[in-house]
């Protein structure tokens, strides 16, 4: 079987249909390698894939990092499931997976074995056209631009009065700085930001906050977003250094249950 497409929205997200065998081959690995980095968000509908399965596939695509459970990684906000329960609970908000470290993680490959019966959809927004669409002015003085990173900036958003175990946690992550404009290999430019960018180098802490805020909402603009209503059994793929993401408020006793493989980075932030 062929492999065929269905684009979500002009900017961002694409189905794709094509035979699980053939994908748990590799069949069409460079294809879909080539069409997440053109449309951020590739998804599968209802492939139901066992942990085995979303394993041998996601090796198709990249080198997996060795998380969780043999490469699985619960993403559930029940603590008996996933210690970091209270940690993932950050993921509300708009974020880029790996924003402190030199490395950002290349793609994640997220699918759904339980369900919340209110919100747990999954938001991305496209970050690469969402810097296109800037004007060519303003483009040219974010990329002379430099923001710190830390995981404090979004846990604080989640606790704004935390413990000083909480904090002294979030501070064993050391901050990060990266360009506001990441230009990649390929030559493509994209905007990095999302709730871990705590300020920007050389600006007063107010003012850089302010245009971390502004060039959020201008990222997030319905344009720009795909937005993922889940079903049991969908497999959904984001390019992590093209896109931010974030999912949408659920009840922690939801039961909501996603299992992740995530790929190795390919590529510096520089």
């Amino acid at each position: 079987m062929s492999l065929t497409t269905i684009d979500s929205t002009p900017r961002i997200g694409t189905e794709i249909r094509a035979d699980r065998n053939d994908l748990l081959k590799g069949t069409h690995a460079s294809a879909i390698r080539d069409l997440l980095e053109r449309r951020g968000v590739v998804v599968f509908r209802a492939v139901n894939f066992t942990d085995e399965e979303q394993l041998t596939f996601s090796r198709t695509l990249g080198e997996v990092i060795p998380q969780g459970e043999k490469g699985v990684f619960k993403v559930t906000l029940d603590p008996k499931e996933n210690r970091m329960a209270e940690y993932l609970k950050g993921a509300v908000l708009w974020h880029i997976d790996g924003s402190t470290d030199d490395l950002p993680t290349r793609a994640s490959l997220l699918s759904a074995r339980r369900l919340s019966k209110v919100g747990g959809e999954t938001e991305f927004s496209n970050t690469y056209a969402a810097y296109d669409e800037l004007p060519e002015a303003q483009k040219k003085t974010l990329e002379k631009l430099r923001v710190i990173h830390t995981i404090e900036s979004i846990q604080r958003k989640i606790y704004p009065s935390p413990t000083q175990q909480q904090i002294d946690g979030w501070r064993a992550y050391p901050p990060k700085s990266h360009p506001l404009v990441w230009t990649h290999r390929s030559g493509r430019k994209s905007l990095v930001l999302g709730s871990t960018a705590s300020h920007i180098e050389g600006w007063e802490p107010q003012e850089g906050r302010a245009l971390i805020t502004r060039l959020e909402e201008w990222s997030t603009q319905p344009r720009f977003v795909y937005r993922h209503e889940w079903t049991l059994g969908d497999l959904l793929i984001w390019d992590n250094t093209g896109t931010m993401h974030r999912v949408l408020p659920y009840a922690p006793d939801s039961g909501r249950m996603m299992h992740r493989t995530t790929l190795v980075g390919e590529e510096e932030l520089v």
